[in-house]
């Protein structure tokens, strides 16, 4: 077939005439342009372009949380454009008041920046106070009650608020349920208030008795509304709203300053319960007795509560952890490289943050400057170069990512 012409007559009267055979052997022989890169070749310049792109760098920082996009600022130029982009998306950890070494409570306040991990001077406290709840309200830093000097009968009902842009603080309504120390604040989620709500658990009054109350505080009047009480009076305990929205407390010290193993949990009424109230429940306790412990949200759900105090006045580094739903039980976690209470405390990222503090030394009870982090993915802590800017560090601070 290939070996018969065939022609063709085109305008002008010109014929072409095609010999398909000759064709095919000229075109073996005639130089073609140069081929493309091999497939590996190839790949490895796709790889090029796209690691030279800051924004995959980004998203990688992402996955691998805090500490993984620190190390990533090691791997090349990009690399380390890309990390910084995603630090500079996280909050920075706000830490407020608390005690100096003399046991004096102060007024400052210091934002520590996770893209440089350096402290930042904010504006100060109208009142100096420490063992005071903190939290981050509509983009706003909330801090209630607390304590004017070491002693819990020097409580405080006033709150105030530091909004987003602001150079100070402006004082909100007080309390309506009095003065309150060594409680814990939980934010609701909710838009109908002008300046937010928060629930107040536990803690000590102003005559220094431990309570059992939990109160709705509305931020713009100070009303504070009667919720169901704690199964137990607690002061110096930890709290954190759990992902499925329920509300969990361990540790602590009661009335009879005995320190507390004990966990409860408050959730909503069974299904089918119309108009019910949400109830406290008694879920297994910790490993150990903690009081001055912090505690927080993991990534994957779990309650991490950290160091303390025990039932025996010694200092903690241990951690556990909660693993909630059908099967609640506790999983120990790597201690902390220091043994501390009364510190501050916030999970970003895939990792925990722990700054401050106090904890025991030979020579006594100490107060601590240091910093350092859990990485969940590493799952070990490292200590981390920023210090508190305090040279005799603080204990009974409040702190908040925002």
């Amino acid at each position: 077939m290939f070996s018969q012409k065939r022609s063709e007559r085109v305008a002008g009267g010109v014929t072409i005439v095609y010999k398909p055979q000759a064709r095919q052997l000229r075109s073996h022989h005639t130089k073609t342009p140069m081929a493309g890169p091999t497939t590996r070749t190839r790949a490895s310049w796709i790889a090029d372009r796209v690691t030279a792109l800051p924004e995959i760098w980004a998203l990688v920082a992402l996955h691998l949380g805090l500490v993984g996009a620190w190390r990533l600022m090691l791997v090349c130029k990009a690399a380390r454009v890309g990390a910084k982009d995603f630090l500079k998306t996280l909050p920075g950890l706000f830490v407020c008041g608390g005690d100096i070494l003399i046991r004096v409570p102060v007024e400052e306040v210091w934002r520590l920046d996770l893209a440089t991990l350096r402290w930042e001077a904010m504006p100060a406290l109208a009142d100096a106070r420490s063992s005071h709840a903190c939290c981050a309200v509509r983009n706003n830093l909330v801090v209630i009650g607390g304590a004017t000097s070491f002693s819990e009968d020097a409580s405080l009902g006033s709150v105030e608020m530091l909004a987003e842009g602001e150079g100070a603080f402006t004082g909100q309504p007080p309390l309506t349920c009095g003065r309150i120390g060594g409680t814990v604040a939980i934010v609701v989620n909710e838009s109908g208030s002008a300046a937010g709500q928060v629930l107040l658990l536990g803690g000590h009054v102003e005559d220094g008795e431990t309570v059992s109350t939990v109160y709705l505080v509305d931020l713009a009047t100070g009303v504070c509304t009667p919720q169901p009480s704690l199964l137990w009076p607690r002061r110096q305990f930890t709290a954190a709203r759990l992902p499925d929205g329920r509300i969990v407390c361990a540790g602590g010290i009661v009335f009879d300053d005995t320190r507390l193993s004990w966990v409860e949990v408050c959730e909503p009424p069974t299904l089918g319960a119309l108009d019910a109230a949400w109830t406290w429940r008694e879920i297994p306790e910790m490993s150990v007795a903690r009081s001055g412990c912090k505690g927080c949200v993991m990534s994957d759900g779990r309650f991490a509560v950290l160091g303390g105090i025990d039932g025996n006045n010694e200092f903690l580094s241990s951690c556990e952890a909660l693993v909630v739903g059908h099967d609640e039980h506790w999983e120990v976690l790597p201690p902390m490289h220091e043994a501390r209470s009364h510190f501050a405390c916030a999970a970003v990222a895939g990792c925990i943050i722990v700054v401050g503090g106090c904890t025991r030394t030979p020579n006594g009870v100490d107060h601590l400057r240091s910093a350092e982090v859990f990485d969940e993915v590493l799952g070990r802590w490292l200590r981390l170069p920023c210090d508190l800017p305090y040279y005799t560090g603080l204990m009974g601070l409040g702190s908040a990512l925002l």
